[in-house]
């Protein structure tokens, strides 16, 4: 007799989940990476990128504790992560788009060796001004 298996929900080895999915210029966004990642791996990098444009993200707080990052581009290494296993990063933007809203992206990577082992993908609006 054969039994079925039940299929279950796959669980990602990285997530990213951006607390709110329309910003203005200026104003802070919040995010958390989840790693679920069993294997080893030496960093897990955040890109940003607004379509269309040349500006940034700069990332402001890296779990509650202050950073400068003028980059798009945030590398975290493991040993920086101790055994935590998720990330929560402030950053914000001067951008301000040139029609009613930019589209930007938000991407977390899972580095082993100089390769990719995972990502996941968040977006997020910036407006023009506040919808009446």
């Amino acid at each position: 007799m054969r039994i079925k298996a039940h299929k279950t929900k796959e669980t990602k080895p990285i997530s990213i989940t951006i607390l709110q999915y329309e910003i203005l210029p200026s104003q802070e966004l919040c995010g958390t990476i989840n790693i679920t990642y069993p294997g080893r791996f030496d960093s897990i990098v955040i890109n940003s990128q607004i379509e269309n444009s040349s500006d940034i993200f700069n990332f402001t707080l890296i779990n509650g504790k202050k950073i400068s990052c003028p980059y798009a581009r945030l590398s975290i290494w493991k040993d920086d992560l101790g055994n935590r296993k998720d990330i929560e990063f402030t950053t914000i933007t001067k951008h301000l788009p040139l029609s009613d809203y930019s589209n930007a992206k938000f991407r977390a990577t899972i580095i082993q060796e100089h390769k990719e082992i995972a990502s996941d993908i968040a977006y997020v609006k910036i407006l023009k001004q506040i919808k009446i």
